[in-house]
């Protein structure tokens, strides 16, 4: 497996557990599901372009830091913890994107 796909498959296991997730999980007073699921992919869209400079960061700094980061055996948990703050951040995006249109998550 190259170096590249191996930095890009945990970039697509997120992006696929965000889009099970989708807009049925927010409700709205006086909207339906398709509002909601509507509503959910412009917030998701968003959310993708703002974080998409931080993933292009990550994977540069992975590609020019791979050998020092090998030799002091810290590669798993620095993308890790990369993957993990992206990851983070995107989700409070998308949950702020989500209540500023007027929803809240469903209980």
């Amino acid at each position: 497996m190259t170096r590249a796909l191996r930095l890009c498959i945990p970039g697509i296991m997120l992006l696929l557990a965000g889009c099970a997730a989708g807009g049925s999980d927010w409700a709205k007073p006086g909207a339906d599901d398709a509002a909601a699921v509507a509503a959910y992919g412009d917030c998701r869209g968003l959310s993708d372009t703002v974080v998409s400079t931080d993933r292009a960061i990550d994977q540069d700094i992975m590609a020019s830091r791979q050998n020092d980061w090998q030799r002091a055996s810290v590669v798993r948990q620095q993308t890790q913890i990369m993957h993990e703050h992206t990851r983070d951040r995107a989700a409070a995006i998308l949950d702020s994107c989500m209540k500023g249109k007027g929803f809240s998550p469903k209980r």
